[in-house]
């Protein structure tokens, strides 16, 4: 089966059933169906064929959802990207995957609109939006109402297979020029399968989508939600907490994805009492572990709610997730592989390692990407001979602790460890003991160079509303939960800290200025 075929059976099974919600507009199966279906004509009817990408540069829209079956129906890669995305980090994504069309978003046109013209594949863009005000300068330009318009939808059969890539999702990484996550029909289908098979999501959830589609945890709550033939009610972001919470009342959402950032400002509203959330039956994290205080207060505040504490990574969407009866018994760990997908560690020299040990996650299975689009060496880095011959597995970068019985506790990347005193020091353990203490709202701990230690362990720290500390109290709070080398040396209260696209907390910037 091909991605958009799980899509097209539940339209078969549901055609007249609400599938998307979007500022309130309802589009059934059937609509979604026959929208994508006349966008994949006219795509076709340009030139787009199999094989070629389809670079998405909009908001949460259901114009990106369309765009996404429409690219999928032809054949072609579809490339989500961030609408935050700028113009120098766009242009080089643009040059380095060379779609054929663009659909982009006219309200963005003032970052995207003088790009495509330097980019020679590009030979279609759709504008969502007005009409195309300069469309001799936008590349054979039209507007999405009209690329929708004609009512044939007939598609030649590309002739696609589940080896075919489904998609390219673009990843900045820790460092240096963003890569292209190259992933396959069955790459996405196995990883759609295994995840909605151990959440028990059902034709009758309605999902709340505060995520970037972009983001490959927004994207499968669309291409996990449409395969069960459930309603994914699409936000275009959580920077307004109220007004999400209003839409999901409305709902009556019963589904929530989200990431601990979103849920520290859900923590921090004094009305989210108010709120009838009666209907919710399940919340998802992933994208940064929980932390203990967070999984606490989620509770307290959704008694009735299932928590699914999760681990993954755009080379294979997700990796592990933590059965919700183990919550009070291991609140820290993020799980234990998914179906279908086999996790172990690793030393520094490749050999593997037994339960109770500290090493780099390797995850091996159908989920693994392909690849880095265009970058061998980097593939090469991650993607390494696996225990059978022939296949490759997938190296994470990531250090976990695995206690006996196999579940996994998040240290941090391998390049975030800091070295202090001769002892390693595993940022995420020094975090989670920050947000035990009463009013810490985000937490983010680094190494900085110093003389005496090589790295002294520096804590950024945003406090809620009305709470107040001085650097000797949270040094203190950390002496008497954590060794004395890994308690910061300094400390530095500041009233946000920097995040990601997909609403992580992003270190670099704080690496930046020290």
């Amino acid at each position: 089966m091909l991605l958009h075929e799980q899509f097209e059976a539940s339209v078969e099974q549901s055609p007249g059933k609400a599938a998307l919600v979007v500022d309130g507009r309802r589009y059934s199966y059937a609509e979604i169906d026959q929208l994508s279906a006349r966008l994949a004509a006219t795509l076709q009817r340009r030139g787009v064929k199999r094989g070629d990408r389809v670079a998405l540069f909009l908001p949460n829209s259901a114009e990106l959802v369309i765009g996404i079956y429409a690219a999928l129906r032809v054949g072609a890669i579809f490339m989500p990207i961030s609408p935050q995305t700028k113009a120098t980090k766009l242009l080089y994504i643009l040059q380095d995957s060379t779609p054929t069309c663009v659909i982009a978003d006219r309200d963005l046109d003032f970052i995207w609109e003088d790009l495509v013209g330097q980019v020679g594949s590009i030979h279609t863009v759709v504008v969502r939006g007005r009409e195309p005000e300069r469309a001799a300068d936008t590349r054979n330009a039209l507007a999405f109402a009209a690329a929708v318009a004609p009512e044939d939808g007939r598609v030649s059969y590309p002739g696609t297979i589940d080896q075919d890539l489904a998609a390219i999702i673009y990843t900045s990484g820790s460092t240096g020029d963003p890569k292209g996550v190259m992933l396959t029909h069955h790459n996405m289908i196995s990883a759609a399968n295994s995840i909605s098979t151990y959440l028990g999501l059902r034709h009758d959830d309605v999902i709340l989508c505060a995520l970037p589609l972009s983001f490959d945890y927004g994207l499968y709550q669309v291409l996990m939600g449409f395969k069960k033939g459930a309603c994914v009610v699409i936000e275009p972001s959580f920077s307004f907490p109220v007004k999400v919470l209003e839409v999901m009342v409305r709902e009556r959402v019963t589904v929530f994805p989200g990431v601990p950032t979103m849920f520290s400002m859900l923590m921090a509203l004094g009305s989210l009492s108010q709120f009838d959330l009666g209907s919710l039956r399940m919340i998802t994290n992933t994208a940064a572990a929980l932390s203990e205080r967070h999984i606490q207060d989620l509770r307290a505040f959704f008694p009735k709610a299932t928590l699914f504490s999760m681990y993954g990574l755009t080379e294979c969407k997700r990796v592990t997730y933590l059965p919700p009866d183990q919550l009070d018994i291991r609140p820290g760990s993020v799980g234990r592989g998914m179906p279908n997908e086999e996790v172990y560690l690793v030393d520094d020299n490749g050999r593997r390692l037994p339960p109770g040990s500290v090493g780099e996650l390797v995850v091996r299975g159908s989920n693994v990407m392909r690849g880095y689009w265009r970058k061998p060496d980097e593939t090469a880095k991650c993607l390494k001979p696996g225990p059978y011959p022939g296949e490759m597995v997938l190296h994470t970068g990531d250090l976990f602790r695995m206690d006996e019985e196999g579940y996994l506790y998040f240290l941090g990347r391998k390049d975030d460890i800091i070295k202090s005193r001769g002892e390693k020091v595993a940022p995420k353990e020094v975090e989670n003991a920050l947000y035990a203490l009463d009013g810490v709202l985000d937490a983010a701990v680094i190494g900085v160079p110093d003389a005496v230690l090589g790295e002294a362990v520096k804590a950024y720290i945003v406090l809620k509303p009305g709470f107040q500390y001085s650097e000797r109290d949270i040094i203190k709070h950390c002496l008497a939960s954590l060794e004395s080398f890994m308690a910061p040396k300094s400390v530095e209260f500041v009233s946000s800290l920097p995040k990601t696209s997909t609403g992580k907390i992003d270190k670099k910037p704080l690496k930046g200025l020290v």
